[in-house]
């Protein structure tokens, strides 16, 4: 059945929409660490409070892109690297805000939404492919299975890393600062005590790590996400496996999406296993999962556009 040329410029529509949205919303986000000092606190609480309103707006409308998407194709809305990269992208909006409900995370905001902005507008151009049927490759009910556990454990990891880097950069700049580590809130005592030039500069370079909450609850908040998206990858892996078994005849192949599945896997096993049994944190395990996250992109893109193997139908087109 040829697709729904209509509904899917509407798709294409409201994820510009959306797109708009966590734009605006990143913005929202960043005016509330302009204005997050303690005589201005009612202007960074409402920066915020907008920016969470425009992510669910978004999010609304970016799911309403999806589901069109989908019945303008006539199958699932994830066949190809346009529509895999929008759900992943979807999977990490809603991440943060389940985590914004369950944690005061609302300074992740600006930091979730640029990776999305930059994802969804790279789907958008170089990866866009137009609504149509799924090649045959992927004309099988286990793209309904396999390819959720993959884009969930995607957009996961995608959160992890974020707030990964995050850690990485409060991190040093409390050995930097040890007697200013007062979390978020405080970056207005940033500038108490000290002399006028100095306290523009530090102001100027420290304000935004200062009002980020200290670097252990920050390596906490990327262990909880990484611990949730692993099991998930876990399965992934699994039910691709089973699929391989009935396309190919076999179930495990090293063709080079396989191969790089694996490495990812390993390396997050790596981080949970660290943590786990040889007490790592802070800075080693963080390491350990930003290698994970590197071997993730290399999976998705590199071998998606560059290596030629058994899953080059996943590719741009």
């Amino acid at each position: 059945m040829p697709a729904d040329l209509h509904l899917a410029h509407v798709s294409d529509v409201l994820l510009s929409w959306a797109i708009s949205g966590y734009a605006l919303a990143m913005l929202g986000y960043a005016a509330e660490f302009a204005f997050g000092r303690r005589e201005a606190g009612r202007r960074a609480q409402t920066a915020g409070r907008v920016a969470v309103a425009l992510t669910v707006l978004a999010w609304a409308l970016h799911v309403s892109s999806v589901v069109v998407r989908g019945f303008a194709a006539h199958r699932v809305p994830w066949g190809n690297m346009y529509e895999f990269s929008s759900m992943v992208s979807l999977v990490a909006v809603t991440v943060f805000l389940v985590l914004l409900v369950r944690h005061r995370v609302r300074y992740l905001g600006a930091f979730v939404m640029a990776p999305v902005v930059v994802y969804l507008g790279l789907a958008g151009t170089v990866l866009y492919a137009p609504a149509g049927p799924l090649v045959p490759a992927l004309n099988n009910y286990w793209i309904k299975i396999h390819v959720v556990f993959a884009m969930t454990a995607s957009g996961g990891f995608m959160v992890s890393f974020v707030v990964t880097v995050l850690y990485l950069l409060k991190s040093r700049w409390e050995r930097r600062n040890p007697t200013l580590s007062l979390g978020p809130g405080a970056a207005a005592a940033v500038e108490v005590g000290a002399a006028p030039g100095a306290a523009v500069r530090t102001t100027a370079r420290g304000a935004l790590l200062a009002w980020l909450p200290d670097s252990a609850a920050l390596d906490r908040v990327a262990y909880r996400v990484v611990a949730f998206a692993f099991p998930i990858w876990t399965v992934a892996i699994i039910t691709g496996a089973i699929w391989a078994q009935q396309a190919w005849s076999r179930a495990w192949g090293w063709d080079p999406k396989e191969t790089w599945s694996f490495i990812t896997w390993l390396a997050y096993a790596a981080y949970l296993h660290a943590r786990a049994t040889a007490g790592w944190r802070g800075r080693p395990a963080a390491v350990l999962s930003m290698i994970g996250f590197g071997c993730l992109m290399v999976d998705y893109y590199v071998v998606n556009t560059v290596i030629t193997g058994l899953h080059s139908y996943a590719g741009v087109k």
